[in-house]
């Protein structure tokens, strides 16, 4: 029997206390979730970048509908826990975030972000006390769904500009005082930034990998208290850069050497049912 969302809820914070660090890709579609799946990862994450380029729109362009959408697809795709990416949880109000942490838990994911990024390029990043108010309203939220809900509160200043490591620790110290389960500063740009993020606080840390900067394996992450390492978009980038040079070399060349690099179908084919692991 699949497991029902309560269950998935269990996998999940098990996966965040045991010891070591795992790995939660991020799929875009249903057949990558399922690949991802029968590949043996034991969680996923929702990418917001890789899903509104998916269907056309920039990232930070889609509506909460959309979102949920998306999400709800995502989780039914797969018997694994899924965490969802609701960028700001789409509005400022805490209201408005308690809401969308409401209707992620209704989709069927075990676990969402609230980042503290505004959307607002000349003023990118909420007031450190608003924030924490913005996730105080979110960790409610999540505390009264039925079956619970791990909730990330991530700290944005490096992917807005504004590397201060001293404001992102405060940040993060203020959203685990608040109740958030998981904290997150992506864009992170060294082995010691990571290190001093993780001894500065008593909560499960995510990591980014797959962006510009530092590059950290697994056990890497994990000798320095790293417990859930993502890669946010970068499995779809990666994808479509193969996509975008074989476009190109058609258009340019009029050649078609990219297929040599193409995947087998019927290996693809059988991974999606589960017929093939590893």
């Amino acid at each position: 029997m699949a497991p029902g969302r309560h269950q998935k809820v269990e996998l999940f914070r098990n996966l965040h206390v045991r010891p070591g660090a795992f790995i939660i890709p991020n799929p875009w579609d249903v057949g990558t979730a399922r690949l991802l799946a029968n590949l043996g990862f034991e969680a996923l994450a929702t990418t917001s970048m890789g899903y509104a380029f998916s269907v056309g729109q920039r990232d930070n362009t889609l509506s909460r509908e959309q979102a949920i959408s998306h999400i709800a697809t995502i989780a039914a795709a797969t018997d694994l826990p899924v965490n969802a990416d609701l960028e700001n949880c789409f509005g400022d109000a805490p209201e408005v975030a308690a809401e969308t942490i409401r209707l992620a838990a209704e989709a069927g994911v075990a676990g969402g972000s609230i980042e503290d990024a505004t959307g607002d390029a000349a003023n990118p990043i909420y007031a450190r006390e608003f924030a924490v108010e913005r996730v105080r309203a979110a960790v409610e939220a999540a505390r009264n769904v039925p079956g619970g809900f791990v909730l990330t509160a991530r700290a944005e200043n490096y992917l807005h500009g504004r590397p201060d490591l001293t404001d992102t620790i405060a940040r993060l110290q203020g959203y685990q005082e608040a109740g958030a389960d998981v904290l997150y500063a992506p864009g992170l740009r060294t082995k010691e930034d990571i290190a001093a993020v993780v001894s500065s606080v008593d909560r499960p840390v995510n990591v980014v990998m797959g962006l510009q900067g530092v590059q950290l394996s697994r056990e890497e992450l994990a000798g320095l208290g790293v417990k859930r390492i993502s890669v946010g978009s970068s499995l779809y980038r990666t994808a479509l850069g193969a996509f975008l040079r074989a476009a190109h070399e058609m258009a340019g060349a009029g050649t078609f050497t990219f297929a040599a690099d193409a995947a087998n179908p019927k290996e693809v084919a059988a991974l999606l049912t589960g017929e093939v692991l590893g």
